[in-house]
């Protein structure tokens, strides 16, 4: 039998969101020419029709691999609700085919799936690969003790997410808004565009940039109805230049979500010096320290987010003070290299071995050939 391999299942590596960036970064960084990783798109963006083809597609060619002679590590991607339920099928027939599973968590959301959503015999099954996985991955110490809270499983592993850090950008805009994410009322966008409303007789020229899809439509309506329509920009989901332009030149980042794993938008976000503003959920206190590399806010607290943002706005020197400290940050723990040292440790442990020089040469050219 061949030495195993990795077999990694997860969102497209062109749709927006956190999972993409995140291997997009490992495979900047060289995971795909290291290490033996095969990695299968179950989801897509795009129409319902385009998301059935690509989970079927990724089905039959996973059902193909199984038949292979050879013992693979299923590497999954998971989030809540439509996303674990279709991993779930992947991850119980490489139970059945002996594999081990490594089921990296990404969602922040995935506590009140596992808690509010799922019945009795919704969360028995979940239990059930959480407890059998090889290891469990998480985002943030938080989601471990979560996690560790509520299965048997005692190898629970943190691996921060990996961002490249950029080079230090221009000055930065006065008064400049941003917001990079899904524009719903869960990720805060509502409650921050009533927070930016409140600053205006303070700050006249003060704009929002809220870059990415979901409810633009009632975006724009309620920014008319309370007479913000001028000072709101609405681009759409931008490209990855355009987000770093976007967050070189932004004054402050602001991400006022109700929940959270570890966010990739905010990670971004301090590793190009931007001052940050935060609701304190999920992961997030794991990575903003108040007062030191951010602003910690209650999510869905309005009021306390105009108090951040005015007192970023107002003093410059504070601001920058908390954007060179949020690149340090970065610097320090969320660097590529440490995340995949992380990684690699437990793919090694389950037996995988880093490709040989001329199968690393052999991956770059046909890399090079998909890109």
């Amino acid at each position: 039998m061949r030495e195993p391999s990795v077999v990694m299942i997860g969102t497209s590596l062109e749709t927006h969101g956190g999972i993409s960036s995140v291997v997009n970064v490992w495979r900047a960084a060289g995971l795909f020419e290291r290490w033996p990783v095969r990695y299968l798109a179950t989801h897509c963006d795009g129409s319902q029709l385009a998301k059935a083809w690509c989970a079927l597609r990724a089905f039959v060619v996973f059902l193909a691999l199984l038949a292979r002679p050879r013992r693979s590590v299923l590497h999954v991607h998971g989030a809540s609700r439509a996303s674990f339920w279709r991993k779930s099928l992947f991850m119980a027939l490489a139970r059945l085919a002996g594999w081990p599973i490594v089921f990296h968590l990404h969602g922040g959301g995935f506590g009140r799936f596992y808690e509010k959503e799922c019945g009795p015999i919704a969360r028995r099954i979940v239990r059930y690969f959480l407890d059998h996985a090889a290891v469990i991955v998480v985002v943030s110490e938080r989601w471990a003790a979560w996690m560790r809270a509520r299965t048997n499983n005692p190898r629970v592993v943190c691996i921060d997410n990996p961002v490249a850090l950029p080079p230090p950008g221009p000055e930065r805009s006065k008064a400049l808004v941003a917001f990079v994410g899904r524009l719903t009322a869960s990720k805060g966008v509502f409650d921050l565009l009533e927070a930016v409303n409140m600053l205006r007789a303070e700050f006249p020229s003060i704009r929002l940039e809220c870059a990415g899809d979901g409810d633009l439509e009632r975006l724009r309506a309620h920014a008319a109805k309370i007479g913000m329509r001028t000072h709101l920009l609405l681009p759409g989901w931008i490209g990855r230049r355009e987000r770093g332009e976007l967050l070189a030149r932004c004054s402050v980042f602001v991400l006022p979500s109700r929940a959270e794993g570890q966010p990739m938008s905010l990670l971004e976000a301090m590793a190009a010096g931007a001052p940050v503003v935060a609701s304190a959920v999920g992961g997030i206190p794991d990575l903003v320290e108040h007062n030191v590399n951010g602003l910690l806010v209650p999510a869905g607290d309005r009021a306390s987010l105009a108090v951040a943002l005015r007192r970023v706005l107002s003093d410059r020197a504070f601001a920058e003070r908390l954007g060179e400290e949020a690149r340090s940050t970065i610097a320090q723990r969320h660097t590529p290299e440490k995340s995949l040292e992380a990684l690699e440790r437990i793919y090694t442990d389950l037996g995988v071995s880093r490709r040989s020089t001329r199968a690393r040469a052999s991956s770059r050219r046909r890399l090079q050939e998909i890109s």
